[in-house]
């Protein structure tokens, strides 16, 4: 045997320093018992999949966890797979403001943006 380091995989959504600032944000006025934020892609929309973000209060056995420096972001475990490589940014404007995706496993979007297909 050799003692080879392991190498730590990386995470399967890259957060931009806006969408961590975010998830600071988020958690520092989280409920009671929230212990991070999670990421996960239920079906619903005219394309299949929709990203939703909301407070966790326990960690799931297949999540994944990411550290930030403003708490924990998870991504549901059944939802990494539609997610591996993405990048989440969080944009303000004028009239908008939200959580934005670039993901590669996107295959197309409904008309509105709200949901995607892969």
């Amino acid at each position: 045997m050799t003692d080879t380091p392991i190498r730590k995989r990386p995470a399967a959504v890259i957060l931009t320093p806006a969408a961590e600032a975010r998830v600071a944000a988020l958690m520092a006025k989280a409920p009671q018992g929230a212990i991070g934020v999670k990421l996960s892609t239920p079906r619903r929309g005219c394309s299949g999949l929709a990203y939703s973000v909301d407070y966790v209060t326990e960690e799931a056995k297949f999540d994944e966890k990411i550290e930030t420096p403003g708490g924990t972001f998870y991504i549901d475990g059944a939802s990494v797979l539609y997610l591996v490589g993405s990048t989440m940014d969080w944009v303000e404007d004028d009239f908008t403001a939200g959580f934005v995706f670039a993901n590669p496993n996107a295959k197309g979007a409904c008309g509105c943006g709200e949901s995607f297909m892969v």
